[in-house]
């Protein structure tokens, strides 16, 4: 992965945090995130199994899809690995990288050159053990005990890049 934009750091700090009432709140943020994304772009998507990643990322997905009158259904990438979708000219990646053992297994899937042409969104970011691209946002998503519908969502990013910018506004407003 040495020729990619990337390079090694801990975990980003965190710009903003807010609370997802229920699993529609978050298909709807994800819905009005998905025209910020261009090419280039990639969106790391972390948390426990169940946390709501998934949901965020189909969400997203078809919402992208929907502007082009595109319908197609979104599985998880969790087999597969990787899913593929077109929007228009815009390739969008949906990775699930639970079951890789490491970066060196992300050069095989073809990740490296999508990350500067494609929009990529990537669940288990962890796997790529620190290293990916310098602008990267990170979503944390995280269950409330109290509130078995809500989900904490939380952007972190290595620094205000225009990315995180564009997405932090539709957070603020859940």
């Amino acid at each position: 992965m040495s020729e990619l934009p990337l390079r090694s750091m801990d975990y980003p700090p965190a710009l903003l945090q807010r609370v997802s009432s229920s699993p529609a709140a978050t298909a709807e943020l994800a819905a009005r995130m998905a025209p910020e994304l261009a090419a280039g772009d990639t969106l790391l998507l972390s948390g426990d199994l169940g946390s709501g990643k998934t949901h965020f990322a189909r969400a997203l997905i078809q919402a992208r899809l929907a502007a082009f009158d595109a319908v197609e259904d979104v599985p998880s990438p969790s087999f597969t690995l990787v899913q593929t979708y077109h929007a228009g000219d815009l390739e969008i990646w949906h990775c699930d990288l639970y079951r890789l053992s490491g970066p060196d297994d992300v050069l095989e899937l073809g990740l490296d050159d999508a990350l500067s042409e494609a929009v990529c969104l990537i669940e288990w970011p962890e796997r790529l053990n620190g290293i990916w691209p310098r602008d990267a946002v990170w979503l944390t998503f995280s269950t409330d005990p109290d509130a078995a519908e809500a989900r904490l969502i939380t952007l972190h990013a290595a620094e205000m890049t225009p990315l995180a910018e564009r997405l932090m506004c539709h957070l603020e407003a859940l």
